[in-house]
Protein backbone atom coordinates (compact mmCIF):
# COMPACT_ATOMS: atom_id res chain seq x y z
CA UNK A 1 0.00 0.00 0.00
CA UNK A 2 1.36 3.55 -0.78
CA UNK A 3 0.42 6.90 1.12
CA UNK A 4 -1.30 9.13 -2.12
CA UNK A 5 0.10 12.85 -2.00
CA UNK A 6 -2.20 15.66 -3.40
CA UNK A 7 -1.36 19.04 -4.34
CA UNK A 8 -2.19 21.39 -1.59
CA UNK A 9 -6.19 22.39 -1.41
CA UNK A 10 -5.27 26.05 -1.78
CA UNK A 11 -4.36 25.88 -5.33
CA UNK A 12 -7.12 27.22 -7.32
CA UNK A 13 -7.05 25.85 -10.96
CA UNK A 14 -9.37 25.31 -13.58
CA UNK A 15 -11.22 21.97 -13.43
CA UNK A 16 -9.88 21.33 -9.82
CA UNK A 17 -11.88 21.46 -6.49
CA UNK A 18 -12.06 24.44 -4.49
CA UNK A 19 -10.46 24.73 -1.22
CA UNK A 20 -13.04 24.22 1.44
CA UNK A 21 -14.72 21.28 -1.14
CA UNK A 22 -13.46 17.64 0.25
CA UNK A 23 -13.59 15.08 -2.22
CA UNK A 24 -16.49 12.65 -1.98
CA UNK A 25 -16.97 9.30 -3.88
CA UNK A 26 -19.02 9.26 -6.74
CA UNK A 27 -22.85 7.88 -6.54
CA UNK A 28 -22.55 5.95 -9.42
CA UNK A 29 -20.38 2.82 -11.14
CA UNK A 30 -19.53 2.23 -14.53
CA UNK A 31 -19.50 -1.24 -15.45
CA UNK A 32 -15.99 -1.60 -15.12
CA UNK A 33 -16.07 -0.15 -11.38
CA UNK A 34 -18.85 -2.85 -10.60
CA UNK A 35 -17.07 -5.82 -11.54
CA UNK A 36 -14.20 -4.00 -9.19
CA UNK A 37 -16.64 -4.21 -6.46
CA UNK A 38 -17.89 -7.47 -6.91
CA UNK A 39 -14.24 -8.83 -7.22
CA UNK A 40 -13.30 -6.96 -4.11
CA UNK A 41 -15.97 -8.31 -1.94
CA UNK A 42 -16.39 -11.69 -3.36
CA UNK A 43 -15.69 -13.18 0.39
CA UNK A 44 -18.74 -11.77 1.41
CA UNK A 45 -20.72 -12.77 -1.14
CA UNK A 46 -19.95 -16.57 -0.77
CA UNK A 47 -19.99 -16.41 2.95
CA UNK A 48 -23.44 -15.31 2.67
CA UNK A 49 -24.82 -17.67 -0.11
CA UNK A 50 -22.75 -20.58 1.61
CA UNK A 51 -24.52 -19.79 4.83
CA UNK A 52 -27.84 -19.31 3.80
CA UNK A 53 -27.68 -22.55 1.83
CA UNK A 54 -26.21 -24.41 4.51
CA UNK A 55 -28.76 -23.12 6.76
CA UNK A 56 -31.63 -24.11 4.74
CA UNK A 57 -30.21 -27.94 3.57
CA UNK A 58 -29.95 -28.38 7.45
CA UNK A 59 -33.25 -26.70 8.19
CA UNK A 60 -34.63 -28.92 5.88
CA UNK A 61 -33.47 -32.36 6.97
CA UNK A 62 -34.55 -31.79 10.41
CA UNK A 63 -37.69 -31.22 9.24
CA UNK A 64 -40.20 -34.60 9.42
CA UNK A 65 -41.16 -36.01 6.24
CA UNK A 66 -44.74 -35.79 4.77
CA UNK A 67 -46.67 -38.12 2.12
CA UNK A 68 -49.08 -36.61 -0.03
CA UNK A 69 -52.38 -38.81 -1.21
CA UNK A 70 -54.51 -37.94 -3.86
CA UNK A 71 -58.50 -38.34 -5.62
CA UNK A 72 -59.96 -37.08 -8.41
CA UNK A 73 -63.59 -36.95 -8.45
CA UNK A 74 -65.82 -36.12 -10.94
CA UNK A 75 -68.76 -34.02 -10.57
CA UNK A 76 -72.07 -35.44 -13.15
CA UNK A 77 -75.57 -35.24 -12.66
CA UNK A 78 -78.18 -38.11 -12.98
CA UNK A 79 -79.91 -37.38 -16.20
CA UNK A 80 -83.95 -38.43 -16.33
CA UNK A 81 -86.67 -38.22 -18.96
CA UNK A 82 -85.93 -35.97 -22.01
CA UNK A 83 -83.27 -33.62 -20.53
CA UNK A 84 -79.77 -33.74 -22.13
CA UNK A 85 -77.07 -33.99 -19.93
CA UNK A 86 -75.06 -31.56 -22.58
CA UNK A 87 -77.05 -28.97 -21.45
CA UNK A 88 -76.28 -29.21 -18.10
CA UNK A 89 -72.29 -29.34 -18.41
CA UNK A 90 -72.29 -25.23 -18.00
CA UNK A 91 -74.32 -25.44 -15.09
CA UNK A 92 -71.94 -28.47 -13.50
CA UNK A 93 -68.67 -26.53 -14.27
CA UNK A 94 -69.92 -23.62 -12.45
CA UNK A 95 -71.47 -25.77 -9.37
CA UNK A 96 -68.21 -27.84 -9.52
CA UNK A 97 -65.79 -25.23 -7.31
CA UNK A 98 -68.83 -25.04 -4.54
CA UNK A 99 -68.49 -28.92 -4.25
CA UNK A 100 -64.81 -28.71 -3.71
CA UNK A 101 -65.40 -26.34 -1.29
CA UNK A 102 -67.51 -28.98 0.44
CA UNK A 103 -64.98 -31.29 0.52
CA UNK A 104 -62.53 -29.69 3.71
CA UNK A 105 -65.08 -28.94 6.09
CA UNK A 106 -66.08 -31.13 9.32
CA UNK A 107 -69.31 -32.90 8.31
CA UNK A 108 -66.44 -34.87 5.71
CA UNK A 109 -63.73 -35.34 8.40
CA UNK A 110 -66.06 -36.68 10.56
CA UNK A 111 -67.47 -39.09 8.66
CA UNK A 112 -64.34 -40.30 7.83
CA UNK A 113 -63.88 -40.55 11.70
CA UNK A 114 -66.46 -42.86 11.69
CA UNK A 115 -66.14 -44.61 8.72
CA UNK A 116 -61.92 -45.57 9.95
CA UNK A 117 -62.59 -46.00 14.06
CA UNK A 118 -60.76 -42.81 14.76
CA UNK A 119 -60.22 -41.14 17.84
CA UNK A 120 -63.05 -38.69 18.53
CA UNK A 121 -62.20 -35.15 18.52
CA UNK A 122 -59.29 -36.17 15.13
CA UNK A 123 -61.68 -34.58 13.16
CA UNK A 124 -60.32 -31.07 13.59
CA UNK A 125 -56.69 -32.69 12.61
CA UNK A 126 -57.66 -34.55 9.39
CA UNK A 127 -59.07 -30.76 8.06
CA UNK A 128 -56.24 -29.26 8.25
CA UNK A 129 -54.39 -31.80 6.10
CA UNK A 130 -57.20 -31.77 3.79
CA UNK A 131 -57.46 -30.29 0.57
CA UNK A 132 -59.56 -30.18 -2.44
CA UNK A 133 -59.00 -27.81 -5.87
CA UNK A 134 -60.67 -27.85 -9.02
CA UNK A 135 -59.22 -28.25 -12.41
CA UNK A 136 -60.68 -25.06 -14.39
CA UNK A 137 -63.05 -25.64 -17.20
CA UNK A 138 -64.02 -28.75 -16.35
CA UNK A 139 -65.63 -31.20 -13.51
CA UNK A 140 -63.22 -32.63 -11.82
CA UNK A 141 -61.92 -32.13 -8.33
CA UNK A 142 -58.62 -33.21 -7.30
CA UNK A 143 -58.90 -34.04 -3.30
CA UNK A 144 -55.53 -34.44 -1.40
CA UNK A 145 -54.31 -35.32 1.81
CA UNK A 146 -51.38 -35.03 3.95
CA UNK A 147 -49.94 -37.52 6.50
CA UNK A 148 -46.10 -38.68 7.51
CA UNK A 149 -47.25 -41.79 7.31
CA UNK A 150 -47.68 -42.71 3.61
CA UNK A 151 -50.60 -45.85 3.94
CA UNK A 152 -52.48 -43.77 6.69
CA UNK A 153 -52.37 -40.98 3.61
CA UNK A 154 -53.75 -43.32 0.84
CA UNK A 155 -55.92 -44.75 3.28
CA UNK A 156 -57.88 -41.04 4.31
CA UNK A 157 -57.82 -40.44 0.70
CA UNK A 158 -59.85 -43.03 -0.17
CA UNK A 159 -62.10 -43.01 2.57
CA UNK A 160 -62.79 -39.05 1.65
CA UNK A 161 -63.69 -40.70 -1.76
CA UNK A 162 -66.23 -42.87 0.01
CA UNK A 163 -67.66 -40.58 2.14
CA UNK A 164 -68.24 -37.75 -0.37
CA UNK A 165 -70.50 -38.68 -2.32
CA UNK A 166 -72.77 -39.59 0.25
CA UNK A 167 -73.00 -36.91 2.06
CA UNK A 168 -73.56 -35.21 -1.58
CA UNK A 169 -76.39 -37.32 -2.43
CA UNK A 170 -78.00 -36.57 1.20
CA UNK A 171 -78.08 -32.77 0.25
CA UNK A 172 -79.49 -33.49 -3.20
CA UNK A 173 -82.19 -35.59 -3.60
CA UNK A 174 -84.05 -35.28 -6.45
CA UNK A 175 -84.84 -36.95 -10.32
CA UNK A 176 -82.27 -35.09 -11.58
CA UNK A 177 -79.45 -34.89 -8.41
CA UNK A 178 -75.91 -34.04 -8.61
CA UNK A 179 -73.35 -36.63 -8.00
CA UNK A 180 -69.76 -37.04 -7.29
CA UNK A 181 -68.05 -40.26 -8.63
CA UNK A 182 -64.69 -41.39 -7.61
CA UNK A 183 -62.81 -41.40 -11.08
CA UNK A 184 -59.36 -41.71 -9.75
CA UNK A 185 -58.69 -43.30 -6.18
CA UNK A 186 -55.30 -42.78 -4.42
CA UNK A 187 -52.66 -44.18 -5.06
CA UNK A 188 -49.23 -45.22 -2.13
CA UNK A 189 -46.95 -42.22 -2.22
CA UNK A 190 -43.35 -43.17 -2.67
CA UNK A 191 -41.69 -39.87 -2.07
CA UNK A 192 -42.25 -37.32 0.18
CA UNK A 193 -44.31 -34.47 -0.78
CA UNK A 194 -42.44 -32.01 1.77
CA UNK A 195 -39.49 -31.40 2.37
CA UNK A 196 -37.85 -31.11 -0.65
CA UNK A 197 -33.78 -30.05 -0.12
CA UNK A 198 -32.59 -30.04 -3.33
CA UNK A 199 -35.53 -27.24 -4.28
CA UNK A 200 -34.68 -25.50 -1.43
CA UNK A 201 -31.63 -24.62 -1.65
CA UNK A 202 -31.46 -23.65 -5.17
CA UNK A 203 -33.91 -21.29 -3.95
CA UNK A 204 -31.41 -20.51 -1.08
CA UNK A 205 -28.39 -20.59 -3.64
CA UNK A 206 -30.25 -17.47 -5.51
CA UNK A 207 -31.35 -15.75 -3.03
CA UNK A 208 -28.31 -15.88 -0.96
CA UNK A 209 -26.75 -14.66 -4.49
CA UNK A 210 -28.74 -11.18 -4.46
CA UNK A 211 -28.37 -10.80 -0.45
CA UNK A 212 -25.06 -11.47 -1.05
CA UNK A 213 -24.33 -8.91 -3.68
CA UNK A 214 -26.57 -6.12 -1.98
CA UNK A 215 -24.61 -6.45 1.08
CA UNK A 216 -21.06 -5.92 -0.66
CA UNK A 217 -22.56 -2.98 -2.27
CA UNK A 218 -23.47 -1.62 0.66
CA UNK A 219 -20.22 -2.52 2.24
CA UNK A 220 -18.81 -0.85 -0.28
CA UNK A 221 -20.65 2.62 0.49
CA UNK A 222 -20.03 2.83 3.67
CA UNK A 223 -15.93 2.25 2.99
CA UNK A 224 -14.63 6.12 2.81
CA UNK A 225 -11.09 4.67 2.19
CA UNK A 226 -9.55 5.14 -1.49
CA UNK A 227 -8.64 1.75 -3.18
CA UNK A 228 -5.94 3.55 -5.29
CA UNK A 229 -4.58 6.66 -7.00
CA UNK A 230 -6.55 6.70 -9.52
CA UNK A 231 -9.76 6.69 -7.32
CA UNK A 232 -9.13 9.65 -5.38
CA UNK A 233 -7.36 11.45 -8.59
CA UNK A 234 -10.54 10.72 -10.52
CA UNK A 235 -12.81 11.52 -7.48
CA UNK A 236 -11.06 14.74 -7.06
CA UNK A 237 -9.77 15.93 -10.02
CA UNK A 238 -6.47 17.27 -8.74
CA UNK A 239 -3.51 15.51 -10.28
CA UNK A 240 -1.60 13.11 -7.59
CA UNK A 241 1.90 14.23 -7.47
CA UNK A 242 3.18 10.93 -6.09
CA UNK A 243 3.10 8.37 -3.45
CA UNK A 244 4.69 7.35 -0.35
CA UNK A 245 5.18 3.86 0.44
CA UNK A 246 4.08 2.92 3.77
CA UNK A 247 6.46 0.88 5.88
CA UNK A 248 6.81 -0.45 9.20
CA UNK A 249 9.57 0.21 11.23
CA UNK A 250 10.81 -2.19 13.87
CA UNK A 251 12.02 -1.67 17.20
CA UNK A 252 13.60 -3.55 19.58
CA UNK A 253 16.77 -3.60 21.90
CA UNK A 254 19.77 -5.01 20.66
CA UNK A 255 21.55 -7.80 23.10
CA UNK A 256 24.93 -6.85 23.42
CA UNK A 257 27.61 -9.62 22.89
CA UNK A 258 28.59 -11.05 26.75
Amino acid sequence: MAEVLNPTPGWKRSGMMPEDTPPTRTSTLSPLGTIQVLLRRAWTIVVVVLVLAGSTLGFSLLQKPTYEASIKILVGQKIRGDQSFAGNVAGLQQFTPTMAKAVPTLPVTQAVVEELNLPKGSADGLLKNLDAQTEPGTMFIDISYEDSNPERAQLIANTVGQVFPQKISEVSPGVNDVTATVWEPAMLPDTPASPKPARNVMLALVLGVFLGVGLAFLLEFFDDRWNSPEELEQVSGVPTLGVIPLFEILTGKKKGRQ
